[in-house]
């Protein structure tokens, strides 16, 4: 076999994943659109310019070295979906195979660039995980081209490897993974349930259980199978899609669980999707040669930046979610080594009075994707990314003081800033700001059955103490961060 042999019989798939693939793309664009901006923007919560100005370019490129402004955050998103919307329609695979390699590597240096600058609220696995794929999809070819085996190959190994990886850390994390008992919390205490997540909390005890076993199958058997000559690849990718199917429809993991489906997607062979596609394949042509030596390069680089990942997961040490280089190239993955076994929330607060005493009425700010009414039931939100709400989900678990853009949260409230506005559910002072602003911190459970009939509550929750104490805009920390970061 050479590194330009073809992969008979995978044409469909290969059509099929980057349609898949485009879509997610999509979907992360559309999060840019949304959220980069009162995120990350000029006077957004962690100003990406700021970050900019203090990491040099070689740590974390990115095209906003160039322009670190509003315009060109939004900008880049905005072509960002264009670029998606051709590789979604097929158009881009329809033109001439460097052609479609362009818009591929286009997509991928607009997203780089957002991941890069994006710092906590872009520092989750699927986002590495995005940029690999959308790395090899640059070479996988047009649709007139017949695709090349070693990319089958590639995007097998990085779906072996995000599969495979979240079953080690497991392995050798909470103990619960061992004794069975991890599922019996993590519906509830998940960063963010939805719709189903509190049924499958109720749900019988040894369904529970057994969910775990059904894990460590999918994730520490099936990748192997994913290296099996057919049919044997394709009943280990359909393992893989059931599987994150399944956690899609319990719990809202961005776009993690579609992504992973559609790496799985390489593993089946066109006689398998025809049964869902009966589509027939043009004529194809063979690859040119700058096409196979541009692979047989990827596969070299994969190979050496493989050793690190591999060495990660044969480590009693491992690590999850890390990427080697800046380059977001061949990372090592794995999700829920621990398990939470206790769910705290952060409630925010405002008031209008001009100085809070024990008698204040404090109005509750609803926020779209976190529990913070207990009569709300969890909405589903997955594959979009609700950045804001995940990150209050990881700040309940330390101190406000860990956290700086909370901090610039709970200013921007005080301003009523409408950009950061738009990233909660609603604003409980329409016509002003608040005068003041605090976080409470509070203990949230399910409810049980019998408790959910007698109550209609999806939660129930205990004040655990304070979280972050009352300012204004007058208070000495707050108007110094006013000063420094440029509010009025």
């Amino acid at each position: 076999m050479t590194l330009s042999w073809t992969a008979d019989g995978y044409w469909l798939t290969r059509t099929v994943f980057q349609r898949a693939l485009a879509l997610v793309y999509l979907i992360a664009f559309i999060n840019a659109v949304n959220q980069f901006k009162p995120l990350l923007g000029e006077r957004g919560l962690l100003p990406a310019p700021l970050w900019i100005k203090g990491v040099p370019f070689r740590v974390s490129p990115s095209l906003f070295y160039l322009a670190p402004k509003d315009w060109a955050f939004t900008g880049a998103a905005w072509l960002g979906i264009v670029l998606s919307c051709l590789a979604l329609s097929g158009i881009a695979e329809r033109q001439p195979s460097w052609l479609s390699a362009a818009v591929w590597a286009l997509m991928w240096m607009l997203y780089i660039s957002l991941v890069n600058v994006g710092q906590t609220f872009y520092g989750f696995g699927w986002e590495s995980i995005l940029l690999e794929a959308g790395f090899y999809a640059i070479f996988l070819g047009s649709r007139a081209t017949a695709p090349q085996v070693v990319m089958i190959i590639l995007l097998r190994w990085l779906c072996f490897r995000v599969m495979f990886g979240a079953g080690l850390i497991k392995l050798r994390g909470d103990p619960c993974w061992r004794d069975m008992t991890c599922l019996d919390y993590h519906y509830e205490t998940q960063p963010m349930p939805n719709p189903l997540s509190w049924y499958f909390h109720n749900a019988p005890e040894w369904t529970r259980h057994a969910g775990v076993w059904v894990n460590h199958f999918a994730e520490l058997v099936a990748p192997f199978g994913l290296f099996l000559p057919q049919p044997g690849a394709s009943i280990a990718a359909v393992v893989v899609i059931g599987f994150q199917a399944l956690i899609m429809a319990s719990g809202n993991l961005s776009w993690l669980n579609l992504l992973t489906m559609v790496l799985a997607i390489p593993a089946l062979d066109d006689r398998v999707l025809k049964w869902v596609l009966p589509v027939r394949a043009p004529g194809l042509g063979d690859p040119a040669t700058v096409h196979k030596i541009a692979v047989g390069l990827l596969a070299m680089l994969v190979i050496a930046l493989s050793v690190k990942p591999v060495a990660n997961m044969l480590s009693s040490r491992q690590i999850m979610n890390t990427s080697y280089n800046p380059l977001h190239l061949v990372g090592t993955y794995g999700a829920f080594g621990s398990i939470t076994k206790e769910r705290y929330e952060i409630v925010v607060e405002g008031t209008d009075d001009g100085l809070p005493t024990p008698a204040t009425r404090w109005r509750e700010y609803e926020f779209r994707g976190k529990p913070t009414a207990t009569w709300r039931r969890p909405p589903q939100v997955a594959a979009y990314h609700l950045r804001l709400d995940w990150l209050m989900w990881f700040a309940a678990m330390s101190d406000y003081s860990q956290h700086p853009w909370f901090v610039h949260f709970m200013g921007k409230l005080l301003d009523g800033d409408p950009a950061t506005l738009s990233l909660l559910k609603g604003n409980p002072f329409p016509e002003r700001p608040p005068r003041y602003v605090r976080a409470e911190l509070y203990r949230y459970e399910f409810t049980s059955a019998e408790e959910r009939r007698a109550s209609g509550q999806w939660w129930k929750r205990q004040y655990a103490g304070e979280y972050f104490p009352a300012v204004s805009k007058e208070t000495v920390g707050m108007r110094r961060i006013f000063e420094e970061m440029g509010w009025r």
